[in-house]
């Protein structure tokens, strides 16, 4: 059978495209893992449910940190303000001392190390992990919130293999 005309079949490639045109909001996810805290950017994270309050992202099973992330019973998600560009950038780049003192951070008394500057974190337990393709979809459900001064922060997303600022010009005013 083949696709209409007006429909490409879905390849990898195909995907990637769609998506780099789709923006996201970036968020640095932290644990403690057996060697010591660890920490990922990610552009995946999504509010799932209010009622409890629960957010689902994904991660790359090919990644170290990410293998630490999936393993651990509980961990933060940091959602970055643009502010906060140097930390994504930091948190993305293979091999990077992440915690060797480039980023504020300090443990909560609970033990997952927490990034000080990003306008909100999300200590988390992990409800479900659901291994799909080369990747690993995690739920986690909020156990509490932190947040910084930085409340009124300009939002980072990454859209089209970038970094961007939004700022508050609304398409509908």
């Amino acid at each position: 059978m083949t696709a209409p005309a007006d429909h490409a079949f879905p390849t990898a490639d195909l995907f990637k495209d769609a998506f780099r045109a789709h923006p996201a909001g970036i968020a640095v996810i932290t644990a403690q893992g057996a060697d010591g805290p660890v920490g990922l950017t990610a552009s995946s994270v999504s509010s799932v449910s209010a009622e409890p309050p629960v957010l689902a992202f994904s991660v790359s099973t090919a990644s170290s940190s990410a293998a630490a992330l999936v393993a651990a019973d509980t961990l933060v998600v940091h959602l970055l303000g643009a502010d906060q560009l140097g930390i994504a950038q930091l948190f993305a780049a293979r091999g990077a001392d992440r915690f060797g003192g480039a980023v504020a951070w300090r443990r909560l008394s609970s033990g997952e190390p927490l990034l000080v500057d990003a306008p909100w974190a999300l200590r988390c337990r992990i409800l479900h992990r659901l291994p799909v393709g080369g990747s690993m979809i995690l739920a986690a459900e909020v156990l509490s919130i932190e947040q910084s001064g930085h409340d009124g922060a300009t939002p980072l997303v990454y859209h089209n293999r970038a970094y961007h600022r939004l700022d508050d010009r609304s398409m509908l005013d």
